[in-house]
């Protein structure tokens, strides 16, 4: 389910349960896979949490957050706005062999810039 709601840095940053939560390392094509190999009582379990994209579906690529739960359920929940236009697209051209969907991971830059920006 898609989620038009935006949301701002500052608002996020005040959200600790979403940021301790993060899955940095996380990307959009993961979502159709398992993240996670057999447990001890041999069931598949996937990795929750929240993780960010760029979708470029839109007039304008731009980033949006994502939440997983353990049973491989996902749903974006908001546009996140105050992202500089150039770190979107530096991360499109860095991972334009990783398109999912018209989804891409966030790259390197923009990972460093959100994790200095949210502390």
């Amino acid at each position: 389910m898609f989620s038009s709601d935006s949301l701002s840095l500052d608002s996020l940053k005040k959200n600790r349960y979403i940021l301790e939560r993060l899955l940095w390392d996380f990307e959009p094509s993961q979502l159709m896979r398992s993240s996670a190999g057999k447990t001890g009582e041999g069931s598949k379990r996937c990795a929750s949490g929240y993780l960010f994209y760029i979708e470029t579906m839109g007039k304008h690529p731009a980033l949006f957050l994502m939440a997983q739960n353990a049973g491989g359920y996902a749903e974006t929940l908001a546009k996140i706005d105050g992202v500089p236009e150039h770190l979107i697209q530096e991360a499109i051209q860095e991972n334009r062999g990783k398109e999912y969907f018209k989804m891409y991971p966030i790259g390197a830059r923009l990972k460093e810039w959100l994790k200095r920006e949210l502390g």
